[in-house]
């Protein structure tokens, strides 16, 4: 599905050259790297505040404990998403309440979320599913409406860049009160291991943010907050320094394969490919597409390990329908757009080291299948 080591050649110089500053002064924890990481990363993504941390699901649930909500306070969260979106919500002591997502985007539906606020809700985590952003300016606006706060979960789209109705344009992660991203391997800017950030603008939640991150310490062995031990390590902020800086590059390089990818399959009757929104641009940190109805999903499966390509499910199985999570009491057919999503997506192989000949190679396998 990735190409990891083709990428890691063409960088190798590098990323040997960044670790081996770290392992010659042996710095290996808060070093010196992991601020120059942090600085870059803020200028990237234009934002006042990064906060690294140890991975994107602590990322999340930093943010969280950064609030303090009351134990069983709701958050409302898509459950067509990666598990530890809501996982965090859980662990918490709040209530997950599960929202529909749009058919086309992928994306939370704002309808049905309107829907759902009750007087006991106080977030939204908006998932940047597959690499595009939600429809964030009319979330905002419904945040405000209600005093809610927004924390957007960007660990598939970092990068990619949200246009709002007056022309502004803001990162995906940096828009809500806060955001979370993920450096695992695969993501598209991704570490040799775990990793992850947090994005904020507000000064004062930044301060309690870099607490929690380490064991709630003002200053070392003064502790002012319940805190948990979550660092990125400075291996890791060394090498994501060297790919932070062919973050774009490696962002249009997995949109010229989506674009030939598109190209190929618009006019089938039986695969559908991602809709693309007008505000926002798609990284594609996943090539995902709909499969028409009365479609074999495993059979194409099948098909396509037969010739030597991998494919992924994300998601087979929705949040609310998840069995860690049956104590909220939701049942089949509660969402069935998304329970519907579940049954007929499909991922395909999408890199940045992909060339012209692997991905027509794709495309063939693709549409030589026979239902």
């Amino acid at each position: 599905m990735v190409d990891l080591i083709s990428q890691y050649k063409n960088i190798k110089q590098e990323v040997l050259d960044e670790m081996s500053q770290v392992l010659d002064h042996a710095q290996f924890i808060n070093g010196p790297v992991v601020k120059e990481f942090q600085n870059n990363l803020e200028l990237f993504l234009n934002v006042d505040h990064v906060i690294p941390c140890a991975n994107g699901t602590d990322a999340l649930q930093i943010i969280m404990m950064a609030y303090d909500f009351p134990k069983g306070a709701e958050v409302l969260v898509p459950s067509y998403t990666y598990v530890a979106t809501v996982e965090v919500v859980a662990l918490l002591g709040l209530k997950p309440v599960f929202v529909e997502v749009c058919p086309k985007s992928f994306n939370i539906d704002l309808d049905d979320l309107k829907s759902k606020i009750t007087k006991d809700t106080v977030a939204i985590v908006p998932v940047h599913l597959y690499g595009q952003c939600a429809k964030m300016e009319q979330l905002m606006e419904i945040a405000q409406g209600f005093d809610l706060k927004v924390f957007e979960d960007t660990a598939q789209a970092i990068g990619a860049d949200y246009t709002f109705s007056n022309g502004q344009v803001k990162k995906a992660g940096t828009i809500g009160h806060a955001g979370a991203t993920s450096f695992f391997p695969s993501k598209n800017l991704g570490g040799y291991g775990d990793g992850g950030a947090i994005m904020t603008n507000d000064g004062e939640l930044a301060g309690k943010l870099r607490m929690i991150v380490n064991h709630g310490q003002s200053k070392r062995y003064y502790h002012d907050s319940i805190g948990v031990n979550s660092r990125l390590d400075s291996l890791q902020a060394a090498i994501l320094k060297v790919k932070l800086k062919y973050l774009n590059d490696y962002n249009a390089a997995r949109y010229h394969v989506a674009e030939e990818y598109t190209k190929a399959f618009v006019h089938k009757d039986w695969i559908i490919p991602p809709f693309e929104s007008e505000f926002s641009t798609h990284v594609y940190h996943q090539y995902t597409v709909k499969l028409a109805d009365g479609i074999n999903r495993q059979a194409l499966i099948d098909h396509l390990s037969d010739k030597g390509v991998p494919s992924m499910i994300y998601y087979p199985v929705p949040n609310h329908l998840q069995k860690a999570y049956g104590y909220f009491g939701y049942k089949e057919g509660d969402l069935p757009v998304t329970e519907d999503l579940c049954s007929r997506v499909i991922s395909l192989p999408i890199h940045t080291e992909m060339d012209a000949a692997q991905r027509d190679y794709i495309i063939e396998s693709v549409l030589s299948f026979k239902n």
